[in-house]
């Protein structure tokens, strides 16, 4: 997928990186494999989210046996802290937290965006389209309520001040690639400016140009370091697509980005990125892989629900990550296979009984929901890594039969099957 460059030293082993289309679906679904230098991919695949080299409240180790197959971390966390450069030192992400499987880290354009406006993690349900959101006013600076903006973008990059102390930074393309290079992932992302769907389309046309600029800024950046760093592993570069809900700016991205090369360097895969109105998902994802590459993989950001998934991988998106699997599961809501349920509830008090009988993670095997409801109670720390555990593995675990379904012809039936049990009708 990466052009050969002039030093075959520096090029990744084929053996080692690509992507290769093993079934298909419908118009656009597929099933296929992303190999990297720590092992292969199979797709479509969930990638669960270890923001600060962890997923929060659970070992790497356990995420291995519950089925992760990839974790994804945050470039601007580990920049702030504890440094990518340290980072680097210990021979790169997955050997300093010790999982020996691929890794992904995003460029940190979603973070120093979303949570210099104040939006933290939520940007996009908070403008899901509503009239209020819409009519807000200065809505191409919008700020939330009670906040200051800590971030501010220009056509080079964007500076911003740290949430942990204050001071004052910079992120540019260069330098987002500089981040990730060092720390190690198989898979990063081009840094892209972030935009919700309460921008103006002025705006948003604004912020899609500067993101092309930037694409090819960090394509020029990661031949560069590609060729610098020829004693590490190669590192797939993937482009974001941006355009918000608009047809126009999506297919116009994909487009670009698709075909974009910086002398002889191409992207690898590419990600959806931005905020998204659930209702469009699909068709925006659609728009977007009817003129992506159909040889590259496609990644859709910020994704776990079980609806969406099906949406998602019908639309031709092959891998996804999401936060909302740990962190509702630190808040006591788990996902069933009758739907999600909140464990604190005084039903689960006497529920000697997994907390999914159809569930195989440890611990559905192991505990009783009747004593995870007692540590949640208790507030007691082992009942967020008990929940996590159970979430991760039923997110992973439904992907994983997803693949399989595409892979016997059977997708439409599973979809049918599971969305109908989960929310009382399919979906």
């Amino acid at each position: 997928m990466t052009a050969q460059s002039a030093d075959p030293s520096a090029a990744p082993a084929p053996s080692e990186t690509g992507f290769e289309i093993l079934a298909r679906a419908g118009d656009k679904a597929r099933a296929g494999v992303v190999a990297t230098p720590h092992g292969q991919i199979a797709t479509p695949a969930f990638v669960p989210v270890g923001t600060k080299a962890t997923v929060k409240a659970v070992l790497p180790e356990s995420m291995r046996e519950l089925g992760a197959q990839v974790l994804l971390a945050n470039a601007y966390h580990l920049y702030l802290q504890p440094g990518h450069d340290l980072v680097d030192s210990a021979g790169g992400l997955g050997a300093f937290m010790n999982w020996p499987g691929p890794t992904v880290t995003d460029s940190g354009g979603f973070q120093v965006m979303s949570l210099g406006a104040g939006f933290k993690k939520v940007l996009s349900s908070e403008f899901s389209g509503g009239e209020k959101a819409r009519t807000s006013s200065g809505e191409d600076d919008a700020v939330a309520e009670g906040k200051e903006r800590l971030a501010h973008v220009d056509d080079d990059g964007v500076t911003f001040r740290s949430i942990i102390n204050g001071d004052e930074h910079r992120f540019t393309p260069e330098i987002s690639m500089q981040i990730q290079h060092g720390l190690g992932a198989d898979i990063m992302f081009a840094f892209d400016e972030l935009t919700t769907l309460m921008n103006s389309r002025g705006y948003q046309e604004q912020a899609l140009e500067r993101t092309r600029l930037w694409a090819m800024r960090c394509l020029a950046e990661h031949t560069r370091l590609t060729a610098e760093r020829s004693h590490r592993p190669y590192q797939q570069l993937w482009g974001v697509i941006q355009g918000a809900q608009y047809e126009d700016l999506r297919r116009r991205a994909a487009r670009d980005l698709g075909a974009m090369d910086v002398d002889g360097q191409v992207f690898d895969g590419f990600g959806v990125g931005g905020a998204l109105e659930k209702e469009n998902l699909g068709t925006i994802v659609g728009w977007v892989t009817d003129e992506l590459p159909e040889d590259r993989p496609r990644h859709l950001l910020g994704i776990s629900e079980v609806d969406d998934l099906f949406v998602a991988v019908a639309a031709g998106a092959d891998t996804f990550d999401c936060v909302s699997p740990s962190r509702v599961a630190r808040n006591s809501a788990v996902y069933t296979a009758t739907g999600r349920v909140n464990l604190t509830g005084s039903r689960y008090r006497r529920q000697f009984a997994p907390i999914d009988e159809t569930c195989d993670c440890y611990t559905c095997t192991h505990y009783t929901a009747a004593y995870v409801h007692h540590l949640f109670r208790a507030k007691e720390m082992l009942s967020s890594t008990l929940c996590t555990i159970h979430n991760e593995r039923f997110v992973v675990r439904l992907v994983d039969r997803i693949r399989a379904s595409l892979l016997s012809g059977d997708f439409e039936a599973l979809r049918e099957e599971t969305t109908g049990a989960y929310y009382g009708s399919p979906r």
